[in-house]
């Protein structure tokens, strides 16, 4: 059992909140599965923990059986079960981890001298990890990235440590855009201005990758406009409903351009991203803009849902 130390809000618990998302959820169920903490009790069978050690959990529990996960693709999991969906997850005092989850290995140990609310990020990071291996994005890219909420400035990171030799952001928010300049950003624009500076830098080509992080059904054809022929198209963000969007198939056919959506992490990229934060190659530190106590959770939803901040921790 763990004692919650932060657990971040994501745009999935908004989701989750407002009814948009249902799929795997248990209801009534507690909801966070971005959170770390300390270890408050050990289980009789459970070894390489102990009482009062830092620990932050990977929230997706493979079943390790399906083909799904003998495919190394446990990230898409047919029988996968979750933190906040399936089970209790972090928005409370103390959070069990369940024994299936700890005998996929699960639950990591974290550095000591990492903030709590650092170390709940390594989620959104790790499913960030695996949406940067899967754009494709490689030395001297051009990037296009649609969004600067927490996720596209994980992406700003990755690509520029990646070797991107330009990462453009379009986001519509002022104050975001300053934090993607301050992340490393080349350009940062408002959506308006997008167009024409992917046209300016690129000479017409359009970019090497582009990276959906908005839910917005219209930014997928942006992406796929703006997209270099032969280029990367990464549909990160999830829709709303159904997810349709029309899109001009003619563009992805004669531009033979590679459409891929991401879901989730592996355990490994969990496990990445915890060395990237303990490493500071990636920095988390300046997507926690708000710490709330748990008893001030409905009033961390609204700010989170407001969009002022960027990343909202809830600190039992």
């Amino acid at each position: 059992m763990l004692h919650v130390g932060a657990n971040t809000l994501c745009g999935t618990d908004l989701r989750i909140l407002r009814g948009e998302k249902t799929r795997g959820v248990r209801f009534p169920s507690v909801l966070g599965h971005e959170f770390a903490g300390t270890v408050a009790a050990v289980g009789a069978d459970v070894q390489g923990f102990a009482e009062g050690d830092k620990a932050a959990m990977c929230p997706v529990i493979p079943c390790r059986r399906c083909v799904h996960c003998l495919h190394d693709r446990e990230n898409v999991c047919a029988n996968r079960r979750a933190m906040g969906y399936e089970y209790d997850g972090g928005l409370a005092e103390y959070v069990r981890i369940p024994a299936e989850a700890m005998a996929a290995g699960n639950l990591f140990p974290a550095d000591a001298d990492i903030p709590l609310e650092q170390l709940a990020l390594a989620e959104p990071l790790a499913c960030t990890v695996n949406g940067h291996r899967r754009s494709g994005i490689r030395l001297g890219d051009v990037v296009l990235v649609i969004g600067a909420g927490p996720i596209g400035l994980l992406h700003l990171q990755l690509a520029r440590r990646a070797g991107a030799s330009a990462v453009i952001v379009s986001e519509p928010s002022p104050s975001r855009r300053a934090v993607a300049a301050k992340l490393g950003a080349s350009h940062v624009v408002a959506p308006m201005e997008l167009a024409a500076t992917v046209e300016a830098l690129t000479d017409r080509t359009g970019v090497d990758a582009s990276i959906v992080c908005i839910g917005i059904p219209q930014l997928v054809n942006d992406a796929i406009a703006l997209t270099r022929k032969a280029g990367n198209v990464n549909i990160f963000a999830g829709l709303p409903a159904d997810g349709r969007v029309d899109i001009p198939a003619n563009e992805i056919h004669y531009k033979e351009l590679v459409v891929t959506g991401t879901s989730a992490m592996h355990r490994r990229d969990y496990e990445q991203a915890l060395r990237l934060i303990g490493n500071g190659e990636v920095d988390v530190a300046s997507l926690v803009t708000d710490k709330m106590p748990l008893a001030s959770v409905v009033e961390a939803f609204e700010l989170a849902q407001s969009g002022t901040g960027i990343k909202v921790a809830v600190v039992p």
